[in-house]
């Protein structure tokens, strides 16, 4: 398995500090004497002022690592994550979708609604909006997550209004959810340049226009596909000028929808994650 990078701009950097690091000259290591002891032996200071040494004593008091165990590691392991150019950004660790299920634990607030709204599709069961500072949002459900086990029961085929009516039954105290990350979606990390430009042109929320040679076409992204998130915040329904970006030369990851037409709520919309991968509009539902 090959080291992974966040953009392209990563990756060519990295190749250049290892470039760079394989051209610097190095230091000759020093002669070591094989003669030269720097330590008595332990015979030597059994019973040095009072103190038992024996090498018996060690092994029964000393640190026991077990074999196979690494207490030290360097560089950069195959599969991991190398960043050198986006560095521990927190919109990067926002948007990241991560494979695999995970477990959720959700309660009810004071009005008994978690703050989600789902949807069915294809068979499957979405979230389709988180509102803000829910009880849902608190626990890190985004737009798009799919929803495979609710109090272990399976999802699998269930209707809209079914998946509703099992959050209003729920326990107001616990309610354990299993969810895997935005199948539909990916996440791309792109770059701003001395500008403050990615490089694409986006209208009604859609890619319409990538620039050539731009960081956007670098990474790969591609047109027709709905901006769903900007560092790791919903930007469904905000118009353009509202949209949230860091400064020139930051990181900015996006995630993206393809495929797929997406309908929100204009009043549900900011600043929350929102609305479903779905060619239904959300307009109309209410929060579970």
């Amino acid at each position: 398995m090959s080291t992974l990078y966040p953009s392209l701009e990563d990756l060519k950097l990295d190749q250049a500090i290892q470039a760079q690091a394989r051209a610097a000259p190095r230091m000759p290591a020093l002669p070591v004497s094989q003669s030269s002891v720097l330590y008595p032996s332990l015979a030597e200071l059994e019973n040095y002022m009072g103190l038992s040494l024996s090498s018996q004593e060690v092994q029964q008091n000393g640190l026991q690592i077990p074999e196979g165990a690494s207490t030290v590691g360097s560089g950069s392991s195959l599969g991991q994550l190398v960043a050198p150019l986006s560095g521990n950004s927190l919109g990067t660790r926002r948007a990241e979708i991560k494979p695999g299920v995970r477990e959720i634990h959700l309660c009810k607030d004071e009005h008994g609604k978690t703050g989600l709204r789902l949807k069915a599709i294809d068979q499957g069961l979405f979230v389709q909006l988180v509102k803000a500072n829910s009880p849902a949002s608190l626990v890190g459900l985004h737009f798009g997550d799919q929803i495979l086990q609710i109090d272990g029961r399976d999802c699998a085929g269930w209707s809209t209004d079914r998946a509703h009516r099992v959050l209003k039954r729920a326990s107001a105290e616990k309610i354990v959810m299993v969810a895997r990350d935005r199948p539909f979606q990916r996440t791309i990390t792109m770059h701003k340049d001395s500008m403050g430009h990615i490089g694409f042109v986006i209208k009604k929320g859609k890619v319409i226009s990538v620039v050539q040679g731009s960081s956007a076409a670098r990474n790969g992204l591609l047109t027709n596909h709905t901006v769903c998130e900007v560092n790791g915040q919903n930007v469904i329904g905000l118009k353009v000028g509202q949209r949230l970006c860091p400064g020139p030369g930051a990181a900015v990851a996006e995630s993206l929808l393809g495929g797929r037409k997406v309908h929100v709520c204009r009043r549900a919309a900011v600043p929350i994650r929102a609305s479903g991968p779905s060619s239904s509009s959300c307009c109309g539902g209410s929060l579970r």
